[in-house]
């Protein structure tokens, strides 16, 4: 079904039924996009995406999962998965997922973006930030963790990542650093935790940049 839909709509296809055949296909074909099931056949999901990612960090991994919790979904993000689609979903769902996906790798490719959301504008080349051009200052570490969210803007970034990308590959898995530079940052862009126009908390997995409005 997946795949008549997403080939009516332009996008080349490749469907698998099992672990290995879609490590043999990702390897050989290189797909921009790959939607992964995790409850494939010879293999667990969470190692076929382990070993995807081993082999590829370009292509974006979606999830499609029946598995719902939080503790699935933390783990699918920290072995590298750009996004996390629960079953049962409807194909506009799965298709704005997928543009997403893309637009990231795009603005990656393209060398360090400028991403706004709203009126708030990151030149990561730059490193500047600017609500409605108004010049916000960051600490560092601020400036670190605000890059990883716009980075990844429009989809979860976890606590856990946060603090291996920031703070260093052995940091321990303290939360509340990360929720005190959120803070601090959401003070900073005058940001409501009530009512997020830039940074949404994603309960208990960690946080979300809204969806970019331009990339350039």
């Amino acid at each position: 079904m997946l795949s008549t839909g997403l080939g009516y709509r332009g996008y080349d296809v490749r469907g698998v039924g099992g672990a290995e055949a879609a490590l043999e296909q990702a390897a050989g074909w290189r797909p921009d996009v790959v939607l992964l099931d995790l409850g494939l056949p010879g293999m667990d999901g969470f190692e076929l995406l382990r070993r995807l990612r081993e082999r590829d960090r370009r292509a974006a991994v979606v999830v499609i999962s029946v598995m719902p919790g939080e503790r699935d979904k933390v783990r699918a993000l920290d072995l590298g998965a750009d996004d996390y689609v629960v079953k049962p979903f409807g194909m506009a769902e799965l298709l704005a997922r997928i543009r997403a996906a893309l637009r990231r790798q795009a603005a990656i490719a393209s060398g360090e973006p400028v991403v706004r959301v709203g009126d708030l504008e990151i030149d990561l080349g730059r490193r500047r930030i600017s609500v409605s051009g108004r010049p916000v200052h960051l600490t560092p570490t601020e400036y670190e963790v605000l890059r990883e969210l716009a980075l990844s803007a429009g989809r979860p970034v976890t606590h856990r990542t946060l603090l291996r990308r920031v703070w260093g590959e052995h940091a321990v898995g303290d939360r509340y650093n990360t929720r005190y530079v959120v803070a601090q940052i959401r003070r900073k862009l005058g940001d409501d935790p009530a009512r997020p126009r830039y940074i949404v908390s994603e309960p208990g997995v960690g946080y979300r940049l809204q969806e970019p409005e331009e990339r350039r």
